[in-house]
């Protein structure tokens, strides 16, 4: 479904999937019924986690389409959606009480909102054994996509992710070292300033 509906850069062919909409259901489905355990990785309970969101925001679309932002749709975040061992998860609730207490701030470049300043929908499952190599890869390409984020040397202009969620990644220094280590240079700037957010559906 991803390969055929999502493109390398990340925008989402919603027009063409409404019309097969019912695969996805079926993926949720049967994700679903394998829920993680006890004795499941962490790398494999984030990819579970990411896949679920991901899955359950394009259905959410899909639901309302045509639609022109997430934000359109009457409480996207809260609305229970997913139904696992009998709980229901709304999707602020797999972000917020799941994934992002796994202590990994990189899911926030994996996790997507159907939104053009979100960080792009890969084109492929997450999978545990590829975890690190895709979140080092999603962090690296959101970092460096020029109309999401400003990163020089001498000026730091950042998404509203870091802003939001600054916390997750530490204090503003632990923040500038994670962002120098992703785009692969020193950042002399101590100075961070926010870019707008654009909610436009990510078509």
């Amino acid at each position: 479904m991803l390969k055929k509906f999502v493109s390398p850069s990340g925008q989402v062919n919603y027009k063409e999937w409404v019309k097969e909409q019912e695969n996805i259901e079926n993926y949720l489905f049967t994700l679903a019924q394998f829920p993680p355990t006890e004795r499941t990785s962490a790398a494999a309970q984030i990819a579970y986690w990411i896949n679920a969101y991901n899955a359950l925001t394009v259905q959410l679309i899909l639901k309302h389409y045509p639609v022109k932002s997430i934000k359109d749709i009457d409480n996207p975040w809260d609305t229970e959606c997913f139904t696992v061992k009998g709980k229901e998860y709304t999707l602020g609730a797999i972000e917020h009480e799941l994934l992002r207490k796994m202590g990994e701030p990189r899911i926030h470049f994996a996790i997507n909102c159907a939104s053009v300043s979100c960080p792009k929908l890969l084109n492929e499952a997450y999978l545990e054994k590829k975890m690190e190599l895709q979140l080092t890869e999603a962090t690296r390409s959101f970092l460096k996509d020029t109309s999401k984020n400003v990163i020089t040397q001498k000026q730091v202009k950042l998404s509203r992710i870091f802003l939001w969620f600054g916390k997750d990644f530490g204090s503003k220094s632990e923040r500038l070292d994670f962002i120098a280590k992703a785009v692969g240079f020193p950042l002399e700037s101590p100075k961070i300033e926010y870019l707008p957010y654009d909610w436009n559906l990510n078509n």
